[in-house]
């Protein structure tokens, strides 16, 4: 079925940008270190303050996002157990300062906090190649489920959240997940559990947009902010990395990670 040429407007522009972003990205994932944790906490910092914004917060939301981004750098230089009050401390000093919609605001910081800290453990403990699979995923399942909702169409996922999102598109995230954890076992010689938690990471990253989508719907805004061309805010282009990065402190938890191969 032909797309109408409206669809691809922005195509270019979301190129662009994200070739950018992807490319200083990547540069700082590859020096790791205190560079990726400024990083870290300096966009996070950033979607704090968007979210603040969104949620009708006024001057306040610098404060948020100065004192969020601070805790975030702090918490990953100092050890795990001093670093857990630094993570939940930024939504408490939100609670005290907005005037409306704090619980959400609250549940949010938290995930952005805990997202952050997360991706800094990830390079810190596991190195390059890891974080690197990571972000494959979120961006495969990304490029994917858009290529597919815009050229396969079909039944809406969730339209009164987010009604761009297809079924096809939703699939087509996870077979990209599965391509890259194939990719990756390939490469390190890791077991094929790899698989399945690629899957499941890449499920967790669209449930992380559905979620910001959510916030944006009842905040009746399209994009969390402008910042970046193409892809309005960086709560829009990370959502789906924090909802990753959330899941896979869960799974380094509960199951061996990376997989051991299959003697």
């Amino acid at each position: 079925m032909t797309q109408p040429a409206g669809q691809w407007d922005d195509l270019t522009t979301r190129l662009v940008s994200a070739a950018v972003l992807g490319a200083v990205g990547l540069g700082l994932v590859w020096l790791g270190g205190i560079c990726f944790h400024i990083f870290v906490a300096l966009a996070c910092g950033i979607m704090i303050w968007e979210l603040a914004r969104m949620l009708g917060g006024g001057p306040e939301a610098t404060w948020l996002a100065l004192a969020a981004g601070a805790a975030l750098f702090v918490a990953g230089e100092i050890p795990g157990g001093f670093a857990l009050p630094l993570l939940v401390a930024p939504a408490l000093f939100g609670l005290g300062r907005l005037e409306k919609n704090r619980t959400i605001y609250a549940l949010y910081t938290v995930m952005i906090m805990l997202a952050g800290y997360g991706l800094m453990i990830l390079r810190d403990d596991f190195g390059f190649i890891w974080l690197l699979w990571l972000v494959c995923i979120v961006m495969v399942a990304d490029v994917m489920g858009y290529f597919a909702g815009r050229f396969i169409g079909g039944p809406k996922f969730w339209p009164k959240v987010s009604p761009k999102k297809t079924w096809s598109g939703t699939v087509a995230g996870w077979i990209g997940a599965a391509i890259v954890a194939v990719a990756f076992i390939a490469a390190t010689g890791t077991g094929i559990e790899l698989i399945g938690i690629s899957i499941a990471i890449a499920m967790a990253g669209q449930l992380g947009d559905i979620a910001e989508s959510a916030v944006k719907r009842k905040c009746a805004v399209k994009d969390s902010s402008s910042l970046i061309p193409g892809h309005g805010g960086l709560f829009d282009r990370f959502d789906a990395l924090l909802g990753a990065s959330v899941f896979l402190l869960l799974v380094e938890q509960i199951v061996d990670f990376p997989p051991p191969p299959i003697l």
